[in-house]
C-alpha cells in the first residue's frame, strides 16, 4: 500500500476499533467512502480486502460490507443472581489474594466459597504481512513444560490495558506493534478465580531492540498461523490468553473464507 492507501486503512481501522460502527451495522458504501476519503475505488478495495482478511469486516454481497459481531440469540430474562452476604481474607500478598465469600444461590442454603483474586492481565497477538504471529518459546515451571506463548503481562494501577499490551510486547520481544486493537475481555477460571484478561491483536511491528524483561524473555520467533492447529494438537500452546487470541484470529480467517466462497 502507498502512503494514501495506508492512511485510509488506518482511518477505517481506527473507526472500527473505537466502536464508531456497532456490531451488525452495514459499512458505508464504496461510493460514499471514495467521496469522503478522496481515494480511488481500486485502492479502496485493497483496503477493504485487507480489513476483511483481518476479520474487521464481513462481505455481505457485491461491494457490500458489514461490521461483524451481530448475534441472534436473546439474553435470558427472569433469572436471579447469587446473593453475596460478605467476604473475608484468608491470605493476601502482592501477587495473589485468597478469600472466602458467604454466598447464597437461588433456592440453596448459603455457604462459604473460595475466591482467588489475581491481577488484571493484557495479552497481545502481533501479526505481520506474511501471516505469522510473534511468539515466545518458554519454560513454565508449574506444569514443568516448554511451549509457545504470546507476550503479555500485568496491567499496572491506572494504566490503560492497551498501553500494557504495547509495553509488554516491547519488553518481552524487542518488537513494537504499530497499533493494537482490543478484541475481547474474559475470565480464565470464572467459577473461582477473578483475573480479567484483555486480548489484543496488532498488525505489523518494528524491531526496536532486544528484550529487556530477562525473566520473561525466551526464544522469540515469528510463527506461521498455519502451524497453530498443529502446535495446539501437540499441546505446545501455553496459557488461556494465547489460546483465546489465536483461536479468535483463526475463527475470523475461517469465517472470511466461508464468506468469500459464498460470494
Amino acid at each position: 500500500m502507498g502512503p494514501k492507501t495506508t492512511k485510509v486503512y488506518e482511518t477505517l481501522r481506527d473507526r472500527l476499533a473505537t466502536g464508531r460502527y456497532a456490531p451488525g451495522d452495514k459499512f458505508p458504501s464504496e461510493r460514499a467512502l471514495v467521496e469522503e476519503l478522496g481515494i480511488g475505488r481500486t485502492a479502496l478495495r485493497q483496503v477493504l480486502a485487507r480489513l476483511v482478511s483481518e476479520g474487521a469486516l464481513e462481505v455481505r454481497g457485491r461491494s457490500s460490507y458489514r461490521v461483524p459481531g451481530a448475534v441472534s440469540v436473546k439474553t435470558p430474562e427472569g433469572l436471579e443472581p447469587w446473593r453475596i452476604h460478605g467476604e473475608r481474607d484468608v491470605y493476601d500478598n502482592q501477587w495473589v489474594k485468597l478469600q472466602l465469600w458467604d454466598v447464597e444461590p437461588p433456592g440453596v442454603e448459603r455457604f462459604e466459597h473460595h475466591v482467588v483474586k489475581l491481577h488484571h492481565v493484557a495479552v497481545t497477538a502481533v501479526l505481520d504481512d506474511q501471516d505469522r504471529v510473534l511468539m515466545m518459546w518458554r519454560y513454565r515451571f508449574v506444569p514443568q513444560q516448554w511451549g509457545w506463548e504470546l507476550p503479555g503481562g500485568i496491567v499496572d494501577d491506572g494504566e490503560d490495558p492497551s498501553d500494557t499490551a504495547m509495553r509488554e510486547v516491547v519488553e518481552e520481544t524487542g518488537w513494537r506493534p504499530k497499533a493494537v486493537e482490543h478484541v475481547v475481555t474474559y475470565q480464565p477460571m470464572v467459577g473461582m478465580v477473578d483475573s480479567p484478561h484483555e486480548i489484543f491483536v496488532g498488525h505489523g511491528a518494528e524491531r526496536v531492540g532486544s528484550p529487556t524483561d530477562l525473566e520473561e524473555a525466551g526464544h522469540i520467533e515469528w510463527v506461521p498461523l498455519a502451524d497453530v492447529p498443529g502446535l495446539m494438537a501437540r499441546g505446545e500452546l501455553m496459557g488461556s490468553g494465547t489460546l483465546v487470541a489465536l483461536l479468535h484470529i483463526l475463527a475470523s480467517r475461517g469465517k472470511q473464507g466461508r464468506l468469500t466462497a459464498a460470494h
